[in-house]
């Protein structure tokens, strides 16, 4: 019982951030970091930065889930969004409130990766628009991907944190704090009911390793620098405005790794700092300028590698050593880890990428 205990509130603390609120969702940053982009305005649901002429960054101010932050980049006669969300309601709330910058239309959308927080909002566009993607989330998620992690394991989450809300709602006298729990609720249960609308949605243009778009002035390069966070992680380059939208392929924070090819994310992280770029807008956290901060997740990577690697040599299941490992050492950089442990999802990705490699 302790050990179900303790992977629950693993999976809860360090899972895909698309259900918490925003007060949850922010985050310290880590030593040396320096954040990106002036805020430029604030709709219903998204806000926007502004990271250069024609870029912005939009992240959530509101309750609803909404999955990833969205690199925006306006051209001269279009607007291309790099992922769209985690439900088709905050796809088009994004559209909506992306009305307070532009005019122009929606031609193109960016899958930076297969997971649901970055892609569920695909269904809500039209033939107007080409959704892009690496030629492996085209087959991710036409491969029932509302059955495969991270998506089961995220609805789980949001299942139990409304019947946290409803046992708290009973048990507080407080009328005050009864109603803010009954609000929190009510965010939740239309979360809820939104996923039922989910229409799992795949690229209808995709790549291998390169594509180049030209939008009047624009050069946006689509690339795939090697497998990492997924098999098929997408990075959008502005080479003449030196930016990179990485996805979860590097966040400022510690990304999801229960898909996660351990070894190559390392090295494919090394074909991203080779990249000139001034800004990085990751999938989720905060805008960075440090290649400092990417070469400091790949010491992480390799010390989790390491760690779980002799612990599993030694005949530890995932879940024990999920607990035992201890990154606390990375903490300077990434000020989430508070103690000793892993998510448990990383750590069972890890033990099947070994024996994948072992050839078993």
């Amino acid at each position: 019982m302790k050990m179900k205990t303790w992977a629950l509130a693993v999976v809860l603390a360090v899972s895909i951030p698309a259900w918490f609120s925003p007060a949850a969702r922010a985050q310290s940053l880590g030593a040396g970091f320096s954040q990106v982009g002036t805020p430029a305005v604030s709709g219903k649901v998204y806000q926007f930065s502004k990271i250069a002429d024609g870029v912005y960054y939009a992240t959530s101010n509101g309750p609803m889930a909404t999955g990833g932050n969205h690199p925006i980049i306006v051209n001269e006669n279009d607007v291309m969004l790099v992922d769209d969300g985690t439900t088709p309601a905050a796809a088009r709330a994004l559209l909506e409130d992306l009305k307070l910058i532009t005019n122009k239309p929606v031609r193109w959308v960016v899958n930076t990766h297969f997971h649901y927080d970055h892609t569920d909002g695909n269904s809500i566009f039209g033939p107007e628009v080409q959704i892009i993607g690496h030629e492996y989330v085209r087959k991710a998620i036409l491969d029932d991907v509302l059955h495969h992690e991270p998506f089961k394991t995220s609805v789980g989450n949001i299942s139990i944190q409304a019947e946290a809300l409803k046992k708290q709602i009973a048990d507080e006298k407080d009328a005050g704090k009864r109603a803010t729990l009954e609000t929190q609720i009510a965010v939740v249960q239309a979360d809820l009911e939104e996923l039922k609308n989910i229409k799992p949605t795949p690229p209808t243009m995709t790549y291998s390793s390169k594509m180049t778009l030209y939008s009047g002035q624009r050069e946006i390069q689509i690339l795939f620098l090697g497998r990492g966070h997924t098999r098929g992680d997408t990075v959008v380059y502005l080479p003449k405005e030196r930016i990179v939208c990485t996805g979860d392929l590097m966040e400022s924070r510690l990304a999801y790794m229960g898909n996660g090819v351990f070894d190559e994310w390392v090295t494919t992280l090394d074909a991203l700092k080779e990249l000139d770029f001034d800004a990085v807008l990751p999938g989720h956290g905060v805008p960075f300028h440090e290649k400092s901060l990417i070469t400091a997740f790949q010491y992480y990577l390799k010390d989790l590698m390491s760690q779980v690697g002799v612990l599993r040599k030694q005949g530890l299941s995932a879940e024990q050593a999920a607990q035992k490992v201890d990154l606390t050492s990375h903490k300077a950089d990434f000020p989430q880890i508070q103690s000793p442990g892993a998510d448990l999802r990383g750590v069972r990705r890890m033990y099947e990428w070994m024996d994948e490699r072992a050839g078993r």
